[in-house]
């Protein structure tokens, strides 16, 4: 509170931070940087109604352990699970596998404790009134809400059959709920400081068994996953050929089991009250993917094989690290999702852009929902490499709205699609995200930059690779190298500078 008044009359920005693993740049900005990691208090489980309160700084992983150790869970889970904030997760709206069953982590979410842009503080608690009297809760009833309602016929009608959203304000949430509690979930630190949140709980699932589906087309692949989505899968994953072929530099037996001419494999998961259930379920989803033309199909019952195809999601990031040292994984059209039926039609695009500008990639995602993370991997060392990069993301931006996607499924839109937001939102929500933002923030000094851009803002700025930009000092470079290096994303950064080599 004091800071955020201190800095208000300055005025000076706030950049709100948990462990920084945000894929957007919603972590890094000018003025005061706000870490709230250490803010990681995790209250007693409420048993009878399923919650729990936990601190902006909470870590997934922990949050979860806590959980099960009463018979639950909380279920929405990033592949970033080990290191990432729960006040992280609620600010981009972040999903994971298993959203294709348990929704994002909006859902999730039942109450959040708040510090407004003039110091105030407010807990904002689903399916209750929100306190009147705050100026900025005020504001946002006279001037957002009213012009909210009266285009309530045609918000959300761009990215209608889109599973999965990050992107701008939750207008479409907010006039479901009426809620004001789902306009501040996803809204990645610019119109409040979160303090404190509670989550609601999932009782941990009996049993499960996994099934691996290799594909000749695309095609073939998109249709198995909607008849894993229609029969109740939790989770069907993507592994695009591009991902395949990296990925065969592992150890994978799973992997070696696919036939080479694989295009696309799918990981799903079933959930069910007991063993023999799963192996029911398992069975009807692997004779589901036979019955979309699968080349191979393996069921996994046990735990340790459940595991060892999950592996195989993951196994490509150990080798992309030890690539050419001149190719940098950059993270900068990774969050596209667009209606499930046209999700073959939006991976061939990523494809056919990957080879019109000459840049290897790896894509990989969640299928059933129609949402795909891409990893292009950018040569360095080459004078022309920001103006590859910025065609690039022309180019699929441009796909993702002639296939009526969003930009951002789960990660948010950052600083890096904040300049984006106009190419594939309409004209009216934008300007009402501008209307929130004013509201809650007239003298923006909350993440400014972050969701909605600054003049002249570029989606690509500073870049961390840039062999041209001013050295960091070597305690930070060393610092940042253990984290990069040893994916120690949770551990507190100024610690990192006492560590010697």
């Amino acid at each position: 509170v004091t800071l955020i008044r201190w800095a208000r009359t300055e005025p000076i920005p706030i950049t709100v931070r948990g462990y920084g693993s945000s894929m957007g740049g919603g972590a890094i900005g000018p003025g005061v940087v706000l870490d709230v990691s250490r803010l990681d208090a995790i209250g007693e489980i409420d048993t009878e109604n399923r919650r729990i309160k936990v601190g902006p700084g909470a870590i997934r992983e922990s949050v979860n352990a806590a959980a099960l150790e009463k018979g639950l869970r909380f279920p929405v889970d990033p592949s970033s699970g080990k290191f990432c904030t729960i006040g992280g997760m609620v600010a981009t709206n972040a999903a994971g596998a298993r959203t294709l069953r348990f929704g994002s982590t909006r859902r999730w979410v039942t109450s959040l404790d708040c510090v407004l842009a003039d110091g105030s503080q407010v807990t904002v608690t689903r399916g209750q009134p929100t306190p009147g009297n705050l100026p900025a809760v005020a504001r946002f009833h006279m001037a957002a809400r009213p012009q909210i309602q009266r285009a309530s016929t045609k918000i959300g009608s761009t990215h209608k059959k889109v599973r999965k959203e990050s992107s701008g304000y939750a207008l479409k949430a907010y006039l479901q709920s009426d809620d004001l509690i789902d306009i501040l979930i996803g809204s990645e630190g610019t119109l409040a400081v979160i303090t404190g949140i509670e989550l609601s709980l999932a009782d941990v699932a009996p049993a499960t068994s996994g099934v691996l589906g290799a594909f000749a087309s695309l095609d073939d692949a998109v249709n198995a996953a909607g008849r894993a989505r229609m029969m109740g899968a939790v989770a069907c994953e993507l592994l695009d050929k591009t991902f395949l072929d990296v990925a065969r530099g592992g150890n994978s037996g799973s992997l070696e089991a696919l036939p080479a001419a694989t295009e696309a494999a799918l990981i799903a998961e079933v959930e069910a009250q007991g063993e023999e259930a799963a192996r029911t379920l398992g069975d009807k989803l692997a004779n589901e993917f036979r019955s979309a033309r699968a080349t191979y199909v393996s069921v996994a019952l046990s735990h340790v094989d459940q595991n060892e195809i999950w592996e195989l999601r993951h196994a490509a990031s150990p080798i992309l690290a030890r690539l050419d040292q001149n190719l940098r994984s950059m993270q900068f059209v990774e969050d596209g999702a667009v209606p499930p039926d046209k999700l073959a039609h939006y991976v061939k695009g990523v494809r056919a852009a990957l080879n019109s500008h000459g840049v290897k990639g790896v894509i990989f995602g969640h299928a059933g929902d129609g949402h795909v993370h891409v990893n292009p991997l950018i040569d360095m060392s080459k004078a022309n490499w920001r103006d590859k990069v910025d065609s690039l993301l022309e180019d699929i931006v441009t796909l993702t709205r002639k296939l009526s996607g969003t930009l951002s499924g789960e990660h948010g839109d950052g600083r890096l699609r904040a300049p984006l937001l106009s190419e594939v939102w309409p004209e009216d929500e934008v300007r009402l995200f501008r209307l929130i933002k004013s509201a809650f923030d007239p003298d923006g000094i909350l993440n400014p930059g972050v969701k909605l851009s600054l003049t002249g803002q570029r989606p690509i700025e500073d870049v961390k690779y840039d062999p041209t930009i001013t050295p960091l000092p070597a305690e930070a470079k060393r610092a940042l190298d253990i984290v990069a290096d040893d994916r120690a994303y949770a551990k507190f950064r100024l610690s990192l500078l006492d560590q010697r080599e």
